[in-house]
């Protein structure tokens, strides 16, 4: 706990973590961004800066032990991912056409991006950067190699995109939001 604890006048690592949680939410929103997706870059810099600012405060606070510290941080932690659940639920849209007989969502994974995203600036915020850096290049793997694996292996297999339940929900997931 004590490689988290920062003070107030420590300007050059406050500047790093809130620098390198902005980096990291630039990553995975120009990732997004690029594919016309509903939340870009901007959105995911600012969702990942603010998840380490709510959990540098805690960590900046002295309190009478380190126990308080530890119970502020993970009360801020369980709010940060709450809030930004609220911000995901609202990304995801559902749509059923007259025609069809099933919804078809979309943002789902723009959704869970952004969740991600409030993760990876919370473990910067907490000093954890090495965390965030691994858990920002892992996400960026899963938005773009895990698609193209998957198109691949529809190729591969020859899989024709109607009707069945696991198509739905492959498409509706990945393709669409």
């Amino acid at each position: 706990m004590g490689d988290m604890l920062i003070t107030a006048n420590d300007w050059p690592h406050i500047a790093f973590r809130l620098a390198l949680a902005l980096g990291v939410g630039c990553m995975i929103g120009l990732n997004r961004q690029q594919g016309g997706r509903p939340a870009g870059m901007r959105t995911f810099m600012l969702v990942s800066m603010g998840a380490a600012l709510f959990v540098m405060i805690p960590l900046q606070a002295e309190g009478d032990s380190p126990y308080a510290a530890t119970n502020a941080l993970s009360r801020t932690i369980q709010g940060v991912a709450t809030g930004v659940g609220f911000l995901g639920a609202g990304l995801i849209l559902q749509e059923s056409p007259r025609k069809s007989v099933r919804p078809k969502v979309r943002g789902l994974t723009t959704a869970a991006c952004v969740w991600t995203a409030a993760g990876l600036g919370a473990a910067i915020g907490c000093g954890l950067w090495q965390m965030g850096l691994i858990g920002g290049l892992l996400t960026l793997i899963t938005l773009s190699g895990v698609k193209r694996l998957n198109r691949s292996f529809e190729i591969l297999v020859g899989q024709d995109k109607k009707g069945t339940a696991e198509d739905f929900i492959n498409t509706s997931d990945d393709d669409d939001d």
